[in-house]
């Protein structure tokens, strides 16, 4: 089976993620695309070239599982961030290495630590909370990759909210040590059972000022593309 296949202009990686030779690796990202972030990326060329330049690009969500059923009769499998996580540390953790989460607050890296120490024993973890704010100043990201590089983790997890994380780690990637870097957003708080793992309508129901643009726009956007890709009006 061919490892990429080209969904909608993005190169989806479908081969097996848990190959992944972290310990050959280096500087290497890997990032997750849904109907959501294809709708943003439309309107964001930053956050496309962020997405595109990733080494490797999940499929993240039913939508894009669909897109390459419909487009290319492809029979894919889904991998989102909640997917990856375990995915990335159970293969750390069978060789020893360490790992850094960038974002989310001292409280979620504080638990999440905690459970590293019951899970991932083989796995030395560290972590720095940013600020919460749209942008980053100089100083702000002086100061993060300071922190990452002082400990050279094996995999860098980066927990922001999509746009922000994946633009934030391909603008600075060069200038980060790391081997493996992925963004896994709200996987951070999932991990720490801050918050469950719910379903989509059951997090709309809970979290409907955040999401209606995700589930109402996004979604209708990418099924009206998808068609179009699928009889050829779209290439």
């Amino acid at each position: 089976m061919e490892e990429y296949i080209n969904v909608m202009g993005y190169p989806i990686f479908v081969g097996d993620i848990s190959a992944l030779p972290i310990s050959e690796s280096s500087n290497t990202i890997v990032a997750t695309i849904n109907p959501h972030s294809y709708v943003i990326a439309k309107s964001d060329p930053t956050f496309k070239k962020a997405l595109l330049s990733s080494d490797f690009l999940l499929p993240d969500g039913n939508g894009i599982v669909l897109a390459a059923n419909q487009i290319h009769k492809k029979h894919i499998t889904k991998v989102c961030g909640p997917d990856l996580h375990p995915i990335l540390l159970k293969k750390l953790n069978e060789m020893g290495g360490k790992c850094f989460y960038m974002g989310s607050s001292e409280e979620i890296l504080e638990k999440i630590y905690k459970k590293h120490a019951k899970y991932y024993p083989n796995i030395i973890v560290e972590g720095y909370s940013p600020p919460f704010k749209d942008d980053f100043n100089d100083e702000d990201n002086n100061t993060i990759i300071a922190k990452v590089n002082a400990f050279e983790p094996d995999i860098l997890f980066v927990g922001m909210t999509a746009p922000k994380q994946e633009k934030w780690l391909i603008k600075h990637r060069n200038d980060l040590k790391f081997k493996v870097a992925a963004p896994i957003g709200a996987v951070f708080d999932l991990y720490a059972e801050k918050i469950p793992n719910l379903d989509w309508l059951a997090r709309f129901l809970k979290e409907p000022r955040r999401l209606w643009r995700r589930n109402l726009v996004s979604s209708p956007l990418f099924l009206l593309d998808m068609m179009l890709f699928k009889t050829g009006l779209k290439k």
